[in-house]
């Protein structure tokens, strides 16, 4: 079913998409389907790389068209403007900045600045592994802290373990894939802490889905000038995975060193793009209330099935398969669905992306019929 003939199954019918000879619930007026840009129905359903299904939003496809004529230019003055309008929104100068080609290459920047040729790096296990994975490639160890028996990071051992040979401590929060935050009312005392004795990175790539009141983001250390790097993405809330555009936020003597190993600038489209993206309130507000929907569906389907899982802060739900992954995966693979890959140590333990109200209610049907 191409996008054409999904929106005119949407806008007639009462909402009804028929998929594999099933009748599923629309949520979307053919108005939103044109304003939010959810992602078809396809018969390989990926809920595996925690992909926003919405967007880019409509006022922001009209802003990549729109950069077109510049095109010819390089980014550099393009990337300034954005750096000026996100340093204003996290209340810093511009000089605390950096631009990147999606917030994965601000990780591995910053791993091979400080950590190559022997340094260390502190990390909690599972957790999202780009930094880590590209400064081992340049000399780095790295020292693995598993996570508790509630899924979170073990901050006591984070804290014990640093030593003089510690380059950073990278804490991805909420973390990937296990969905958890660092407790709020401990959160600053311990950051502050860390980077008293070396360079802590927060990775906040999932922030925006946090639900707690008043969750404090560690650009809060960065502005008192700590020795704190933040990476933020447009990949996730604002649905602009495939644009590749992300910043990190850190003071001046920081990011100075940073700048000089920079080997990859975002691009004029992914520019014009993340601006729009930072006044479309309407996309932000609704890809949210999707992802919550999602994951509704998703807690009820493993609540009847009595699956364990891990209450989420971010846009993906980890929860205990009592399977190995590898099968559950080749299994939901011949029911057309594709999910998250192995997390050691977990290996019976599935991590699972929220998708449109479509792709979700076909991955809870296929679910319950291995569980049933």
């Amino acid at each position: 079913m191409n996008r054409r003939q999904w929106l005119k199954s949407t806008s007639l019918g009462g909402g009804l998409v028929v998929f594999g000879g099933l009748e599923l619930a629309h949520a979307l007026t053919a108005e939103e389907i044109v304003k939010f840009n959810p992602r078809p129905l396809s018969k390989g359903i990926r809920l595996s790389s925690n992909e926003n299904p919405y967007g880019p939003s409509e006022k922001v496809r009209q802003s990549i068209v729109s950069a077109f004529e510049h095109g010819c230019r390089y980014p550099y003055a393009y990337a300034d403007e954005l750096a000026e309008i996100l340093a204003k929104k996290e209340g810093v100068t511009k000089d605390h900045i950096i631009i990147c080609g999606g917030s994965t290459e601000g990780l591995k920047i910053t791993g091979l600045t400080f950590a190559a040729n022997g340094g260390e790096i502190i990390a909690g296990k599972p957790t999202f592994l780009a930094m880590m994975s590209y400064a081992q490639q340049w000399g780095a160890t790295v020292n693995w802290v598993p996570v508790g028996n509630d899924k979170g990071y073990d901050m006591d051992e984070i804290e014990k373990r640093i030593s003089s040979k510690t380059k950073l401590v990278f804490l991805c929060n909420p973390n990937n894939p296990t969905s958890t935050i660092l407790p709020s009312e401990k959160l600053l005392d311990f950051c502050n802490a860390i980077s008293s004795k070396t360079i802590l990175f927060s990775d906040e790539a999932y922030y925006d889905y946090i639900d707690e009141p008043n969750y404090p983001s560690m650009v809060e250390l960065v502005k008192q000038e700590k020795d704190v790097i933040v990476s933020r993405t447009f990949s996730k809330v604002y649905g602009m995975a495939g644009l590749r555009i992300g910043y990190l936020v850190a003071k001046p003597a920081l990011t100075q060193k940073l700048r000089k190993n920079m080997v990859a600038y975002s691009n004029v489209l992914a520019i014009a793009a993340a601006k729009e993206a930072l006044k479309d309130k309407e996309f932000y507000t609704f890809s949210l209330q999707k992802t919550r929907e999602a994951k509704d569906l998703i807690y009820k389907t493993l609540n009847t099935l009595e699956l364990p899982y891990v209450k989420s802060h971010t846009n993906f739900i980890f929860f205990k398969s009592g399977k190995n992954i590898r099968t559950l995966h080749k299994e939901m693979m011949n029911k057309g669905i594709l999910i998250g890959r192995p997390f050691p140590p977990f290996f019976d333990w599935c991590r699972i992306s929220t998708g449109t109200i479509e792709e979700v209610t076909l991955f809870t049907k296929a679910l319950k019929s291995l569980y049933s």
